[in-house]
């Protein structure tokens, strides 16, 4: 079978359905950490909370609470980075028996269709979760990092090295909730292609769904008006 052939397995409304969840998914990203004056996400809220965090870690003392939140946010990645390792294993062993999910598919009335059809609507998904799964693991290591140079923030708030350092462990902490967060959307999106197994519409409906529910969740939601209501 040519690549011809196989590109044929699927119609125009496939490729277009895929289109809509790469777009959508990409999408969204960049509005969300696009800097924006007139309507920031709450995503680029945070990062000027986490500034402000660090900034008051150099007079706090003792740190033990700062020293748990990065620890809590370490397990957090830790916890789904698992999640999706596991979710990958699974992605790979249906990958080696299609012949069982054309089976499910038939009985549910959803059509018939090549066993390659199905593996590449399943690689779809392991794509998604691998990405998710490197920005987990990548986050792990620089909120690691962001630990170390916390550390190294001096206890005297006089030395001219303890607020530049902050700041830097600031930047790490930022970088480290940015790809927690990019990973966050990729397994969102991981979720909205396994709806392609129903169909390009259900795959078209279910990034749509997920795409609105990120905006919301990013610009219209209430804990962004409390984020926002903070200073007043």
């Amino acid at each position: 079978m040519t690549w011809i052939d196989r590109a044929l397995l699927f119609s125009p409304i496939d490729y277009a359905a895929v289109l809509i969840l790469v777009g959508a998914w990409l999408g969204i990203g960049w509005r969300i950490e696009k800097l924006s004056p007139n309507k920031p996400s709450v995503s680029m809220m945070m990062d000027e909370f986490r500034r402000k965090w660090m900034h008051e870690m150099v007079t706090r003392q003792p740190r033990m609470f700062d020293a748990q939140v990065v620890a809590a946010m370490r397990q957090g990645s830790t916890f789904f980075a698992s999640t999706t390792m596991i979710a990958i294993g699974g992605g790979l062993a249906l990958l080696g028996n299609t012949e069982r999910l054309a089976g499910v598919a038939s009985d549910l009335a959803i059509g018939s269709a090549p066993a390659l059809v199905w593996e590449i609507k399943i690689l779809v998904v392991i794509l998604l979760l691998s990405n998710a799964f490197l920005k987990f693991v990548w986050a792990h290591r620089l909120f690691g990092y962001c630990a170390v140079l916390m550390a190294a923030v001096p206890n005297d708030p006089e030395d001219q090295q303890a607020y530049p350092r902050a700041a830097q462990a600031a930047e790490i902490c930022i970088t480290a909730a940015r790809s927690f967060n990019r990973a966050l959307r990729a397994t969102y999106f991981a979720l909205a292609s396994v709806a392609w197994i129903l169909g390009p519409i259900a795959l078209i409906a279910g990034s749509v769904a997920t795409l609105a529910v990120l905006y919301r969740r990013e610009f219209a939601s209430h804990s962004r008006t409390v984020l926002l209501n903070t200073g007043s």
